[in-house]
């Protein structure tokens, strides 16, 4: 348009034999730049106003090919990764050098928004979206406008974070697609002082072993937290006045091993109480599930196995520095003592065969020299499966034996097989008796925490 204004006002000057110094402040120029235009209508008429780079690509203009590549590419590789995270994965992988706003704005134009799209833009999207809808000639462009339109995402509340390294860990379980097409759950406990993740585990649902499994790699690298904060979940409280069997429902479980290591535990059923798991989550969904299948991760093993070198990588990325944080993570316990600690306690019966039954099959009991001990029918012992999964029992608070699994048939026969021979017991390792394996202890605590909750339903 200030070009067309420019042509049509040097013209009628020409044309008029008007006044310079008027056409000069008309144009906003001055006499001597009036001069040049005149003299450039004279040798080349109107194309004389054309901007000179008109037709012509700046130097910095992205290639075609490079933008199309970058829609491509998120469209069948990279597809829910964050706009950040897929600008990171362009450089490190495909050697595309782009900031993370030359990126939105290539995927934007071909109607691509990121998953973590704001409130504001995506309101202001859909207004945009909603009118070039209307303005559409064809149902099919309409049809094709409609699926671009995003989700709002959920916001939590957010506080302070605490003082101290170790002071409060957040910890919550996320069921998910994270590889394959089967949904699956990550387990993590997320430092609240650093935003560091100190434990990650997969497992098929949200299990007590998941959270031994994150609680085992926090006293190995960092040692004893002060304070857990979780929800509600039977893995650390009761829900139930009248629950189940221990067995089936070990409740208590996870607590008991935090008595024993001297963690508080604090819960909340409400999700924006623990804010800083949650947005975890939300952030490991936009950008795990990615690297996980261009790690080519289809089993639960695999993933587990990735996460030891992810999660390090994810930390020196995202969480803040420890070192500008006083830690109050206690001495790491011994091996052991955590094998021993992080155990599933459960109680068992004799039967009439001197055995006991766990997970549908049987054991017998063998003391240190490999000799089966025996018991009266009716004997109530507690069943140990250390964090390692070997078995041992505790009878009266008194003793401990190993459980050796009873096949339920011979492989081979003494009478017709030659090279079967009569084994000689072989002596077995034994851990002494200890606090967090006294029954008594055990069924006081769960006492406990029964009537904590009757307590807590009364009020």
């Amino acid at each position: 348009m200030n070009e067309q204004f420019k042509y049509e006002t040097i013209k009628k000057l020409i044309e008029s034999n008007g006044n310079k110094n008027t056409a000069a402040m008309k144009l906003g120029l001055t006499r001597r730049q009036v001069d040049r235009l005149i003299i450039a209508y004279k040798e080349r008429g109107k194309a004389a106003f054309a901007h000179g780079n008109r037709g012509r690509k700046p130097v910095t203009t992205i290639p075609d090919k490079i933008k199309k590549d970058v829609v491509d590419l998120y469209k069948t590789k990279y597809y829910e990764a964050n706009l950040v995270h897929y600008t990171e994965l362009l450089e490190r992988l495909e050697g595309i050098r782009l900031s993370v706003s030359c990126v939105t704005s290539i995927l934007e134009a071909a109607n691509i928004y990121s998953p973590r799209i704001t409130k504001a833009k995506k309101r202001r999207i859909k207004e945009q979206l909603n009118a070039a809808r209307d303005a559409a000639k064809t149902k099919k462009e309409a049809e094709i406008i409609d699926a671009n339109l995003v989700a709002v995402e959920h916001a939590h509340s957010r506080r302070p974070r605490c003082a101290y390294f170790g002071e409060l860990v957040q910890m919550d379980a996320s069921p998910y697609e994270w590889f394959g097409i089967n949904k699956t759950t990550l387990h993590i406990a997320v430092d609240d002082a650093s935003g560091r993740i100190v434990g990650a585990y997969f497992d098929d649902q949200e299990t007590l072993n998941g959270y031994y499994n994150i609680y085992s790699q926090i006293l190995h690298k960092y040692g004893i937290p002060y304070k857990f904060f979780t929800d509600r979940r039977t893995v650390f409280t009761y829900k139930k006045k009248n629950a189940p069997d221990i067995g089936e429902d070990t409740c208590t479980q996870f607590a008991y091993a935090c008595r024993q290591l001297g963690t508080q535990i604090e819960y909340s059923s409400v999700p924006q109480a623990k804010g800083r798991v949650e947005r975890m989550f939300e952030t490991l969904q936009s950008r795990l599930p990615v690297e996980l299948r261009l790690a080519n991760v289809t089993n639960l093993t695999g993933a587990n196995e990735f996460l030891d070198s992810y999660i390090d990588e994810f930390n020196a990325k995202f969480a803040l520095p420890v070192n500008d944080s006083k830690s109050v993570f206690e001495k790491q316990p011994s091996n052991e003592r955590i094998n021993l600690i992080l155990a599933v306690l459960t109680q068992r019966t004799v039967d009439s065969g001197h055995c006991v039954q766990f997970d549908k099959k049987y054991y017998r009991m063998l003391d240190t020299n490999g000799l089966q001990v025996h018991y009266e029918k009716g004997t109530k012992v507690l069943v140990i499966q250390a964090f390692d999964k070997k078995l041992f029992c505790s009878v009266n608070d008194k003793d401990v034996y190993v459980l050796e699994e009873i096949p339920k048939q011979s492989t081979k026969s003494k009478d017709f097989d030659i090279e079967c021979t009569q084994e000689k017991p072989r002596k077995r390792y034994i851990p002494p008796m200890n606090h967090p394996w006294r029954s008594g202890y055990f069924w006081k605590f769960v006492k406990s925490q029964k009537h904590h909750l009757t307590d807590d339903v009364s009020a």
